[in-house]
C-alpha cells in the first residue's frame, strides 16, 4: 500500500513539474508595447487614469527630490558638497525629454547609479505600470513642442 502511494506520490509530482516545464514562460512587459496613439483628454499616449495614478505616485515618491512640479531647484547643474549633482528637473526643462520611454523607465526601476547618479531604484516599489504612471505624471509638464519632439525621436527609436 506504501509503495503504490509513493509510486502515485512520484507520478503527480513528476506531473507537475512537467507541465510546469512545459508553460511558456511569461515575459516582462516592455515600453515597446505601449500604444503611443494619442489618448482621450490627455492628448498623449498616456491615459488620464495613468496620469492621476501617476500625479499621486509621483507625490508619494519623486517630488522630494525632483521638485513638486517636477521642476527640481535652480541650481541643478551644480555639484553638492558631496560631489553630486542634484536631481535634474523633469518638466521638460532639462534633459529627460531627449531620452526613450525605455531609458525613462529604467533609470526610474534601476536607480540612477548605473548612468552615474545617486536616485535609488524603484524596480521594487513600483510596478512597471506603475513606473508609466511616474513618466504620464512628469511628461504632462512637458510643452507641446518638447511632447512632439520627444514623439518624434521614440517613434523613431523604434523603428531602428
Amino acid at each position: 500500500m506504501i509503495g503504490k502511494l509513493k509510486q502515485a506520490s512520484i507520478l503527480f509530482l513528476a506531473t507537475v513539474v512537467l507541465v510546469a516545464c512545459n508553460k511558456e514562460t511569461p515575459t516582462a512587459p516592455s515600453v515597446v508595447s505601449v500604444d503611443l496613439t494619442p489618448k482621450p483628454v490627455t492628448q498623449r499616449w498616456y491615459t488620464e487614469q495613468q496620469l492621476r495614478e501617476g500625479n499621486k505616485l509621483f507625490a508619494e515618491n519623486c517630488a522630494s527630490c525632483h521638485g513638486v512640479k517636477a521642476e527640481s531647484i535652480p541650481n541643478w547643474k551644480e555639484v553638492d558638497d558631496n560631489g553630486n549633482y542634484p536631481p535634474p528637473p523633469l518638466d521638460g526643462s532639462a534633459h529627460a525629454w531627449h531620452h526613450p520611454l525605455a531609458v525613462l523607465d529604467q533609470v526610474i526601476a534601476k536607480g540612477g547609479a548605473p548612468v552615474g547618479g545617486v536616485m535609488p531604484a524603484w524596480e521594487s516599489v513600483l510596478s512597471f505600470e506603475q513606473r508609466l504612471s511616474v513618466i504620464a505624471s512628469f511628461q504632462h509638464y512637458w510643452s507641446d513642442d518638447i511632447y512632439r519632439m520627444w514623439l518624434g525621436r521614440e517613434q523613431s527609436n523604434r523603428e531602428n
